[in-house]
């Protein structure tokens, strides 16, 4: 074996990657003093993009495929080493393997609460959390601008930087929107796409891309949302006079013995008729000399419940919109919104009426002038 065999076997002739770890993004294949032989076969898998860099400046960028690294199909690396076609020595390179496919089921949230004007409920502070999917779209930029140096990069290391951008974008994103709290679950959608469609311009600087981006839940104060469960539940009670006679009525039936408990509430109330009769010397009997009874503290009354409050739903061109508070409807027949013609309905009024004909609306139009008389 001559010695220029032997030299030539030292080196290594196949350069591959095969990844494992589900995390990995960009990994440098490693040689003794970075010799890379001439001829040797590069193995570029799908969903994997190799980068040389020679003497510290990036060389080339390899797709997909099979190639040998010879210098009449490494133009660029062939300029920098000055060789000749017949010059077959080895060349000292870094070759860096990056993985370009999806790296899916990534989270982000907001770790503060995010402060916003609704149009309804006036300031309020939102949280909300969701996942994300990235990858590399440019090899060689993200090479550049976030790895380095670095032999393994994982995605944990660029993945709080991501949340961050993220969290921002979508504070600006949701301040702008104009979307109501209210109808945030059903617009979820929509809003992924606006935030990742911002996200996009600040990280194609990182040589990265943002194909999807979900946002799972925007969430209230705990204390708000105490709030609006028990305004749900007063809407969905309707009349409060009748579901608190429908409570006792079904606490009476609980006990087992409905008409013994009236029996004996009955007798009760007989009894203290009789009493009472005879504290005042009744024809009931006699009023004993040795014990005065004290006069009878009369029982307070119980307070009366509190006043239902309605919410409305308006009927106009075939669809019904609602349910409306009294202070939006307020807001809406200033605006002009809600006219005296328009037909609302609230839970146990009889059919649809005109918010004229409604006492509790009909002081809405009292600041309005009414309609000019027909002929004026």
């Amino acid at each position: 074996m001559g010695i220029f065999d032997f030299l030539s076997g030292e080196f290594i002739d196949v350069i591959h990657w095969v990844d494992d770890s589900r995390d990995t993004m960009v990994w440098r294949f490693e040689r003794e003093d970075h010799a890379i032989k001439y001829g040797a076969k590069l193995t570029v898998r799908e969903g994997q993009a190799a980068v040389f860099v020679h003497e510290g400046q990036l060389a080339d960028v390899f797709t997909p495929g099979l190639y040998m690294l010879e210098t009449n199909n490494m133009p660029i690396l062939t300029t920098l080493n000055h060789w000749d076609h017949g010059f077959r020595s080895p060349f000292k390179s870094e070759i860096y393997f990056v993985n370009t496919t999806r790296f899916a089921n990534l989270k982000w949230g907001t770790k503060n609460p995010i402060i916003c004007r609704d149009p309804e409920f006036g300031p309020v502070r939102l949280r909300a959390f969701g996942t994300y999917t990235v990858r590399v779209a440019d090899p060689a930029n993200f090479l550049v601008e976030i790895v380095g140096t670095d032999g393994e990069f994982t995605m944990d290391e660029i993945s709080y930087q991501i949340r961050n951008i993220i969290v921002q974008e979508f504070s600006r994103t949701v301040a702008r929107s104009g979307i109501p709290v209210l109808d945030m679950a059903a617009n979820t959608r929509e809003l992924g796409q606006l935030v990742a469609r911002e996200i996009e311009a600040v990280i194609a600087e990182y040589g990265l891309s943002l194909p999807e981006l979900y946002v799972e839940n925007v969430s209230l104060p705990p204390a708000v949302e105490e709030v609006m469960d028990k305004r749900s539940s007063m809407g969905v009670i309707g009349n409060l006079n009748e579901y608190m006679q429908f409570q006792a009525a079904e606490a009476l039936g609980r006990d087992g013995g409905g008409a013994a408990a009236i029996q004996a509430g009955m007798g009760a109330g007989l009894g203290m008729q009789i009493g009472q009769a005879v504290s005042a010397g009744s024809p009931w009997g006699a009023r004993p000399a040795q014990a005065e009874a004290p006069p009878a503290r009369a029982a307070a009354a119980p307070p009366p419940p509190p006043p239902v409050e309605h919410v409305w739903h308006i009927a106009k061109d075939g669809a019904t919109t609602g349910p409306f508070s009294k202070a939006k409807l307020g807001r809406m027949a200033t605006e002009g919104e809600l006219t005296r013609e328009s037909y609302v309905w609230t839970a146990g009024q009889d059919g649809w009426k005109k918010a004229e004909d409604v006492a509790e609306l009909a002081q809405l139009f009292t600041v309005l002038p009414p309609p000019p008389p027909p002929g004026v």
